[in-house]
C-alpha cells in the first residue's frame, strides 16, 4: 500500500528525514483525498491525485527517487484536479 511507505523515515522537501502523519479524507473543489504532512514543516502533500490546494507531491520525489513506481506516478498525475481548473 502507498501509505505504508510514509511510515518509514523520508526525506520531506524541508530537508529533514521524518515520518510523515497521515490524514484521511481532507476535501477540497473536486473531491477529497489522503494526505500527508512533515511534522517538521507542516508541508500538505496529497499522496492520490496532483491536486491544486496541496502541495504536489513530486516535490519528494526529487529526494526520493524511488518513492513512487513508474505506475503510480502515471496514476497520480492522470487523476490530477489540474486538468480540472478550467472546468469549474
Amino acid at each position: 500500500m502507498i501509505l505504508d511507505r510514509f511510515q518509514n523515515k523520508i526525506k520531506c522537501v524541508c530537508n529533514e528525514f521524518v515520518i510523515f502523519d497521515v490524514i484521511d479524507n481532507i476535501e477540497c473543489d473536486w473531491g477529497s483525498h489522503i494526505v500527508i504532512q512533515c511534522p517538521n514543516c507542516e508541508e500538505l502533500f496529497s499522496t492520490d491525485a496532483d491536486c491544486p490546494a496541496f502541495s504536489n507531491i513530486s516535490k519528494l520525489f526529487q529526494n526520493n527517487p524511488s518513492l513512487y513506481s513508474a505506475d503510480e506516478k502515471l496514476t497520480y498525475y492522470s487523476n490530477s484536479h489540474t486538468r480540472c481548473i478550467g472546468h469549474r
